[in-house]
């Protein structure tokens, strides 16, 4: 599961994203400044880091210096009230990835997180492999048994998205986002009704796209 620390020195703030951030299957840590969240993540490295610029007893830019200091490659994202250019090159040259303006929507942090991880992902391999099943991501085509699946391109896409998180409830708005794209502003239950096709064509398989209620869906796989 996908590690991320949540850093801001306003509860409320904390409390909201930290809500929509476990809702996203995130396993999620908050910290209420800069010097906290130095000591718990070299203690136990995160996979993104969201910080807040302006926090007492250490500020976000210097806590991100201190953490690209001792190696740390975490993906990290700043929130800031600063929107001048010289702000922001100073927060990308200490080794930010990526900002947020305040006051931000935790919608759209959502999906850049999730943008972020998906671009890192597939690099890495050509292929996803599950017991006899192989998404190939260069031919965009699955095997399943040794035969073909025949998935149209947005099921295809949906399987890997959900191939890439296994074990992590995506929301349905994280869903539409990656998709269909953030501009998507149609019915949700299009994600339902592609589920249920994908599930059906994936029945004989190890894997399981199981409901979330009230939230989404997960990936499950079997091993028995």
């Amino acid at each position: 599961m996908t590690k991320v620390c949540f850093v801001d020195d306003e509860q409320n703030i904390r409390r909201l994203v930290a809500y929509d951030l476990k809702a996203a299957g995130y396993e999620t840590t908050l910290c209420e400044n800069g010097q906290e969240a130095l000591s718990v993540a070299l203690a136990t490295p995160f996979d993104v880091m969201i910080v807040d610029w302006m926090m007492p007893q250490m500020d976000g830019l210097t806590l991100v210096k201190k953490l690209r200091e001792a190696g740390q490659d975490a993906l990290v994202i700043m929130l800031t009230a600063k929107s001048e250019e010289e702000d922001l090159i100073e927060a990308f040259e200490a080794g930010v990835d990526d900002y947020l303006t305040k006051p931000f929507s935790s919608r759209e942090l959502l999906v850049r997180i999730k943008a972020h991880l998906n671009r890192v992902k597939p690099a890495q391999s050509a292929g996803i492999r599950f017991p006899g099943l192989v998404i190939d991501l260069l031919k965009r085509t699955v095997i399943l048994n040794d035969q073909a699946v025949e998935l149209t391109k947005t099921e295809f896409d949906l399987l890997v998205y959900f191939a890439q998180n296994v074990d992590q409830v995506l929301s349905r708005d994280m869903i539409l986002n990656t998709i269909w794209g953030f501009e998507y502003d149609g019915d949700t239950r299009i994600v339902d009704v592609h589920v249920f096709k994908l599930r059906s064509k994936l029945a004989q398989s190890v894997l399981t796209i199981k409901s979330s209620r009230g939230v989404g869906y997960l990936l499950e796989v079997s091993h028995a």
